[in-house]
């Protein structure tokens, strides 16, 4: 008698087996995982991008210790000013006076302490209130009076860039104390035993790369236990091992020529600080509602006008702060300081992901965009290219940056 057994084919779990429907099965989750998470990460492999073709072109120069140093010093203004400002965007608003703002901040730095002789503290906690007043009398009006910002922050650029050239008399006034100017231009102490590299900046590139690991693994944690989306484990991996190689780059950079800047320690402090109110908060989703949708956001309990008030005012003390570091910079103050500094915060925060229309984008995003910027400032100017011609490719970046959010969106929807 014979039998005839008839084997069932084995079921293997996904991404188990070696063969090639896995290997294709796996590459088209990575490509999934990607496409949806596109809006967050292209700007960040465009810096990537950016920052190669420049290395390239200036032979290296772009990534020579100084030069990166140099560029921290150079952006931390516009930096600070993004981290405001996507703010104001993310809550349906918009903000033209910064500019003006950090120019007659730092005249009223110049004037107390050049001119009357007040300590650089005082005179750095009175010019941070300065800031802060400016920006709630304006959150006010827009709050309360219901005033559209785009008028009520146009009239505050004119307003203080006159009351700019009243305090200075058309002149430009200073030097600084030398306190005050360490903010713009100081650097970490170097401490330690003698090595060919700046100790503490080793170690807090060291304490940097072991918080983002787990930060980034208690988030990805915390979405899995409340059964929401997170990347593929491999793209996490290869996106952890990007943002630490990266952070290991910078830090020995840095740490070979003169350190840390001190205003790059007040830049990590400040994204580190604004990173956690947007993403735990409950003031940071009070911003995300009402600029996504803020009837709902009415009809959800959100005191709208107190939060749109507190982003105003919050944009003023950030303004105040950048007011600061390029004063102590320049180690002046000028009434020509700030000119078109408004239009490089909005662009840093458009080309870091926010959206035109409000609800979107992270202080991550707005730190990127401010990158790329600088990063095409810095590397045209290493290669000579014209101002002119500056001019005409930051603006089809930001132009670029808006249309790859528009396309972003109709993928989105389809």
């Amino acid at each position: 008698m014979s039998t005839d057994v008839t084997k069932s084919p084995a079921v293997v779990p996904p991404g188990k087996s070696g063969g090639p429907s896995s290997d294709s099965g796996l590459l088209q989750l990575m490509l999934d995982g990607l496409r949806r998470n596109m809006r967050q990460y292209g700007m960040l492999i465009a810096l990537g991008l950016i920052v190669a073709l420049f290395a390239v072109w200036t032979d290296g120069v772009l990534l020579q210790p100084r030069n990166v140093s140099n560029l921290v010093l150079q952006n931390s203004y516009v930096l600070i000013l993004a981290i405001g400002m996507m703010l104001v965007i993310i809550a349906g608003h918009i903000d033209l006076s910064v500019g003006s703002l950090t120019a007659f901040v730092g005249a009223f730095a110049a004037v107390l302490t050049v001119q009357h002789d007040v300590s650089w503290p005082l005179a750095v906690a009175l010019c941070l209130v300065v800031g802060a007043v400016a920006g709630a009398i304006q959150g006010f009006l827009i709050a309360y009076f219901g005033i559209p910002s785009f008028i009520v922050t146009l009239a505050g650029m004119l307003v203080f860039r006159g009351f700019t050239e009243i305090l200075l008399e058309g002149q430009t006034l200073g030097p600084f104390p030398g306190g005050l100017q360490k903010i713009g231009n100081g650097f970490l102490p170097e401490t330690g035993p003698e090595t060919n590299y700046h100790n503490i900046t080793l170690l807090l590139g060291l304490v940097l790369i072991v918080f983002v690991v787990l930060q980034e693994v208690r988030d990805r944690k915390r979405q899995q236990e409340f059964s929401l989306e997170v990347l593929p484990r491999n793209i996490f991996l290869l996106k952890l091992t990007s943002i630490v190689a990266a952070v290991l780059v910078v830090t020995m950079l840095l740490a070979s020529y003169k350190g840390a800047p001190i205003i790059l320690l007040i830049l990590g402090a400040l994204v580190v600080g604004y990173g956690y109110l947007m993403r735990n908060a409950v003031f940071g989703r009070h911003i995300y509602a009402i600029g996504g949708n803020l009837p709902a956001a009415k009809l959800s309990g959100v005191k709208d006008k107190k939060v749109t008030f507190l982003v105003f005012l919050n944009m003023g003390a950030l303004a105040a702060l950048a007011g600061l570091a390029i004063a102590a910079r320049l180690n002046a103050a000028s009434p020509k300081a700030g000119l078109n500094y408004e239009l490089e915060a909005i662009a840093s925060a458009f080309i870091g992901g926010a959206s035109m229309s409000g609800g979107v984008g992270t202080v991550l995003g707005a730190i990127i965009g401010g990158l790329v910027l600088g990063v095409l400032n810095n590397g045209m100017n290493l290669l000579s290219v014209g101002s002119d011609w500056q001019q005409v490719i930051k603006g089809l970046a930001l132009l670029a940056a808006v249309g790859f959010d528009v396309w972003n969106k109709r993928k989105v929807g389809s």
